[in-house]
């Protein structure tokens, strides 16, 4: 869970400026006041009303912010990004800051679970990881129940030692042969 920040979650008492919200984030003002008009990240405290008006921005519109800009720094383009958050919002995810977001600079997956991973610029196509830690345990827990036998035959085992002597008598011939 994203801590509220300074605020109590919700109560809009405290919202932050565009100069502010851009010096937290590490992005241009450019950029603020562009993703506020497309609504990529618009302002949840208050946005702009016409002249004279400043946007205020809570501490998880922030988050947001910081998000957006990672994936951009990952590689991601910006029309991705906006396709991945217009995903989650058609889906009704309207908190965005309780998100797992991974990408590979190129698509944006949400990770739903330890289990469930999401392409969202796929239609929401589900993919998956697996972990070779999390395998190596269940094959252990499986075998612990099932028999196993030796990797060398048991000694005295006639049938073996009389396959092995005809293939033994067989490479003997081909080399002397």
């Amino acid at each position: 869970m994203v801590p509220a920040g300074p605020a109590t979650e919700g109560d809009g008492a405290v919202g932050y400026r565009g100069v502010t919200a851009c010096h937290a984030v590490g992005i241009t003002y450019r950029q603020l006041d562009y993703w506020a008009r497309t609504t990529l990240v618009v302002p949840s405290v208050r946005d702009a009303s016409g002249s004279g008006t400043s946007r205020l921005y809570s501490f998880r519109d922030l988050v947001v912010l910081k998000v957006v800009k990672r994936l951009l720094d990952a590689g991601v383009s910006l029309q991705n990004i906006r396709k991945a958050i217009e995903a989650l919002r058609s889906r009704g995810v309207a908190d965005l800051a309780g998100i797992t977001l991974i990408s590979d600079g190129t698509t944006v997956y949400e990770c739903r679970s330890p289990e469930e991973v999401v392409d969202l610029l796929q239609g929401g196509q589900g993919v998956f990881g697996i972990a070779i830690g999390g395998a190596f345990k269940e094959i252990e827990g499986s075998l612990s129940h099932l028999p196993a036998e030796p990797a060398e035959p048991a000694a005295g085992a006639a049938g073996d030692d009389a396959v092995r002597d005809e293939l033994a008598a067989r490479r003997a011939r081909r080399r002397a042969g």
